[in-house]
């Protein structure tokens, strides 16, 4: 562990995108005088996560991959925070444990006590944006209040995490609006299957709502048959000359992310997903053993200037602090089109530090990192704890939990668009 623990510190402080912009931001000492002989393996996973929490990078993961996802701890449900209260939002398993609940404390502490105590795992500026389901490990029982107003202490336990299903969905709201839902986008296979059997539909309808509010991402290229879709019809330059994408081309992350792609390209079928993976792979072969390097996509993009369609008219897309990684660029490059409106709330804003590689060892552990950084970052124009903002910010209240205001909004401005 302690040999693993050292090669971990030498790729934050080497391969890692972020490495130049975050020195001295870690103190790699005292995470090796941490470890501890005997040591777990959920111990060791532990302490290596909070060394990780020092570069500030919600990309970046440290798993111990001999864990099953349904032996990894889960408390069953999901809580956000709304003043001085967590409120249930989803519930995965059988649980006395009831969406809209609102806990006022755990283990004995109340919300702002726990916000203080957990504050490094939480690092985040705003209630909409933190993430309560660390802290809900390290805890048996809570206070809760009940909708009726009742109060009483709960105990709840660990269950089976539940397996993760992609969801790309189309719905029929109404006889001139569809809704497409999108929980990340890493198959381009079912992105375009879904695509090209509702062609007619698409085409033909005026007004889009697409649902990216829990899209945890994937690769860029898998959303590209969306845009055209998505722009109007005189076009939009998607290239900023602004801001680049520079990839840290070390000769690990090279070896890294070419294992992936020959992975990748085995598996996928469809051509133009194809032609981008084997132009990401020509990159990364051409420019291994380099610093930040822009890469050439010119052979398979050579024009980024993409014209749009009669239809939709309107399109608004649904975000909050859920949507990530491709998510957000997804979100970002739609904002250019004036067909499109972004509502809700802003995303978990990940994409300074960008497309992660895999350091494996074969003792059953990995850490997933950031290979590139954009350019803004050196303007002070970076996303971290920001994410990409909404056009119109809804902000998040317990009443999303009993209906989807979100939704609503959505219906609503597009009537007002059409005058109805």
């Amino acid at each position: 562990m302690e040999k693993i623990a050292k090669e971990i510190i030498h790729t934050m402080h080497h391969d890692y995108a972020g490495w130049k912009d975050k020195q001295g931001w870690d103190d790699p000492q005292a995470f090796l005088k941490g470890l501890k002989n005997p040591m777990t393996r959920e111990e060791f996973v532990e302490h290596v996560q909070d060394y990780l929490l020092d570069f500030k990078d919600h990309h970046i993961r440290f798993l111990d991959t001999s864990v099953r996802r349904k032996e990894m701890k889960d408390p069953g449900f999901r809580v956000r925070r709304y003043e001085q209260r967590l409120v249930v939002t989803h519930v995965h398993s059988d649980s006395s444990i009831k969406r809209g609940t609102s806990f006022l404390s755990l283990g004995g502490y109340s919300v702002e006590e726990l916000r203080q105590k957990h504050s490094r795992l939480l690092q985040e500026n705003h209630a909409e944006r933190e993430n309560w389901l660390p802290i809900l490990l390290k805890y048996s029982f809570g206070e809760v209040m009940e909708q009726e107003g009742n109060l009483s202490t709960v105990q709840f336990k660990q269950v089976e995490r539940r397996e993760y299903k992609a969801s790309y969905n189309l719905e029929v709201l109404s006889n001139d609006s569809i809704k497409l839902t999108f929980t990340d986008f890493m198959n381009p296979d079912a992105m375009m299957k879904l695509v090209l059997e509702n062609q007619e539909l698409l085409q033909q309808t005026e007004n889009w709502i697409i649902d990216v509010r829990e899209n945890c991402g994937g690769s860029d290229s898998n959303f590209y048959p969306l845009l055209p879709f998505l722009m109007p019809k005189e076009g939009v330059e998607l290239r900023d000359t602004e801001d680049k994408m520079l990839y840290h081309c070390t000769i690990n992350n090279a070896k890294r992310a070419l294992r992936e792609l020959e992975d990748d390209i085995k598996q996928i079928e469809d051509e133009q997903a194809l032609m981008f993976l084997k132009a990401y792979k020509d990159q990364w072969e051409k420019h291994q053993g380099n610093e930040f390097v822009e890469f050439n996509f010119d052979t398979f993009l050579p024009d980024t200037f993409v014209k749009g369609t009669d239809y939709p008219k309107k399109v608004v897309i649904l975000t909050d602090s859920g949507c990530a990684s491709s998510g957000e660029s997804f979100v970002e490059l739609c904002k250019k089109s004036n067909k499109v409106t972004v509502l809700g709330r802003p995303t978990m804003g990940v994409n300074d530090y960008a497309n992660l590689v895999t350091q494996e060892w074969q003792e059953g552990f990995e850490l997933m990192y950031a290979s590139s950084r954009l350019s803004r970052i050196d303007q002070g124009l970076g996303m971290t704890g920001k994410g990409i903002e909404p056009n119109v910010y809804v902000p998040w209240t317990p009443e999303h939990v009993e209906r989807d205001v979100d939704l609503q909004k959505a219906v609503e401005y597009l009537r007002k668009e059409a005058g109805k």
